[in-house]
């Protein structure tokens, strides 16, 4: 059975609490250092940062309600190609799977990383974490959200994002270390467990109290997972219904100004160029017009509709449901609403769910002769 332990928290509180744990973790001589959000300037948003010096952790935040911008593509940069040293890395569960899918793309390695995974009740977008946030010191408002959500209660008036309402893994795979936060009161105690090898290690050095499970995290973990599950199942009813025909598609996506955020912000796509970014949308004058002349009236910018076909075709088998296009976007187009709806369908045609298992090829890398047999049987 893997190493369970409970590390006490005391009067100052679960976010204090947790920045002593990863200090003693820091102190192993095989870590040389830990990514963690961390609220640099005193307040705001809490950002990942890279920390070598225990010190310096008294402003990591890991239970921030926020997520301004997945890690996955930065543990990506920090691992493709040796370091020659290895470094922990604070994440939540979507994010880990995006970085997995990273892996299996060659786009990053786990050799050198070690992965702690933080169960993960839900963020808000940017603007709502602000609201959420008012003028609070930021850790005290982190664990006031966590102990209203163990107490049954709204932490807030803002609502969580739409990714969040939705997602159906609230708790982190293939890691080395699980932070457990569901089915307990953190404000007394949080449950750390071991889930490899190099996790065991890792906790066994530390010395502390092993402990049994009880059980309360696996229920409520279900409980959540049902509540997300009948949500997730009604947006993509909604979703399906206003996108219907292409002429809903495109007001669905009426207010998209071809920015590119949302590329940018997936943290799965990972190509150096981009095609929207090359002289192949780089229409002339002309063409506008007459464009324009045939319908009588042309929406600009062009494209729109196209470019979000474009990267759904592109990553619709990878989307891990993390919510960062829509936070990416400036004018609310609900992008992973869409992205998700249409994903759900192309993951259960190649029977795949991206980033839960190294062992799971991503579909069209392999070659398998008994796929889609209904389609070639039509074809022979």
């Amino acid at each position: 059975m893997a190493t369970t332990v409970r590390i006490e928290v005391g009067e100052h509180g679960p976010v204090p609490a947790l920045q002593d744990f990863f200090r003693k973790l820091l102190a192993d001589e095989s870590l040389s250092g830990i990514m963690v959000p961390v609220h640099l300037f005193g307040g705001g948003m809490p950002m990942p940062t890279l920390v070598t010096d225990p010190a310096q952790l008294d402003r990591a935040d890991p239970l921030a309600p926020a997520f301004p911008m997945s890690s996955a593509k930065l543990v990506s940069r920090l691992s493709k190609g040796s370091a020659g040293e290895r470094f922990a890395v604070v994440m939540r569960p979507c994010e880990i799977r995006a970085f997995m899918e990273l892996v299996k793309l060659n786009q990053g390695s786990l050799e050198e990383v070690i992965l702690i995974g933080m169960d993960c009740p839900g963020a808000y977008d940017n603007m709502h974490y602000r609201d959420f946030l008012g003028e609070r010191e930021p850790m005290a408002a982190s664990a006031e959200f966590h102990k209203a959500l163990a107490e049954g209660q709204k932490p807030a008036s803002v609502e969580l994002a739409g990714a969040c309402k939705v997602c159906e893994h609230p708790t982190p795979q293939g890691t080395d270390i699980v932070v457990g936060l569901f089915g307990g009161d953190i404000s007394s105690g949080i449950q750390i467990m071991a889930a490899s090898p190099r996790g065991e290690a890792l906790l066994g050095a530390m010395g502390l109290q092993a402990q049994e499970p009880d059980g309360k995290r696996e229920a409520a973990v279900a409980a959540l997972v049902g509540e997300r599950e009948a949500a997730r199942d009604a947006m993509y009813a909604d979703v399906q219904e206003r996108t219907s025909t292409l002429e809903k598609l495109a007001q669905y996506l009426g207010s998209c100004v071809n920015c590119y955020n949302c590329r940018v912000a997936c943290p799965v796509c990972y190509c150096k160029e981009c095609v929207f970014n090359t002289d192949v949308f780089e229409h002339k004058p002309w063409q506008y017009l007459d464009w324009a002349k045939r319908k009588g009236s042309l929406k600009l910018p062009t494209d729109t509709v196209f470019y979000h076909l474009t990267r759904m075709a592109h990553m619709s088998t990878a989307c891990v449901g993390c919510g960062q296009c829509s936070n990416a976007c400036p004018n609310g187009v609900e992008v992973v609403e869409l992205f998700r709806t249409v994903a759900a369908r192309t993951q259960k045609s190649f029977d795949y769910q991206p980033g839960l298992s190294l062992d799971q090829a991503p579909p069209l890398t392999v070659f398998r002769e008994d796929e889609y047999q209904d389609t070639v049987s039509h074809l022979a």
